[in-house]
């Protein structure tokens, strides 16, 4: 698959009827030859794509005194470790698993952070993660993993063998979303076994728009 030939199928996706809304553009994923019973042939990474998607990652942070201030400034919303007694209740718990996108943990209260957040946050797969730079020491910046996180997508492929992806919308130049699109190709290719051989297909919509296929040679 190469650029051109994703900039061609966004042309054509364009033609596509608008809606009342501002519709998302979403990039499907169709994998082959992988058995997911198996762990190895399982996908769990983060991909930072190189272009704005047109939309927000919300950004919670799990934190002790020591970055609370910067975190109040940067974050959409901030948990002090004084806080964690009134999170015991269940349902706050998936309240902030659904209303979050990536969730930002202190490395030295990630004992506490698991034992109160862990039951709910951790079915979601919503946990502090260290491979996406989610864990950090009581010293450490938070303003870039922020900024970092606004581009960044967990694909996670356990169960079938196909996900979507929001890559911009209807109002988001082209060129952006042909980046983005070539940028998580790359990110699966690697992750994949046997790489690009088993990427079967790749497709693109709109909220509700039918598919278009991108030509993969």
């Amino acid at each position: 698959m190469n650029i051109t030939n994703i900039k061609k199928t966004l042309e054509e996706l364009k033609s596509e009827p608008s809606k009342k809304f501002k519709q998302s553009i979403d990039a499907i994923f169709i994998l082959k030859n992988l058995d997911l019973k198996k762990s190895d042939h399982q996908i769990d990474i983060f991909v930072e794509l190189t272009k704005d998607r047109g939309r927000k990652n919300k950004i919670c942070a799990i934190v002790g005194p020591e970055l609370a201030e910067e975190a109040k400034r940067v974050c959409d919303k901030v948990i002090l470790d004084s806080e964690f007694d009134q999170y015991k209740k269940k349902n706050l718990g998936k309240k902030l698993a659904r209303e979050f996108d990536f969730f930002i943990g202190q490395a030295n209260i990630m004992p506490k952070i698991a034992a109160i957040f862990g039951r709910t946050l951790g079915p979601k797969g919503k946990m502090p993660n260290p491979k996406a730079g989610c864990i950090l020491p009581p010293k450490a910046t938070i303003e870039p993993l922020f900024k970092k996180l606004q581009k960044t997508i967990r694909i996670n492929v356990k169960t079938q063998l196909h996900f979507s992806v929001s890559v911009g919308n209807e109002e988001s130049n082209m060129d952006d979303v042909a980046e983005n699109i070539m940028t998580l190709y790359s990110g699966i290719a690697k992750a994949v076994a046997q790489e690009k051989e088993n990427i079967k297909k790749v497709c693109v919509k709109k909220t509700m728009s039918k598919l278009h296929a991108i030509d993969m040679n």
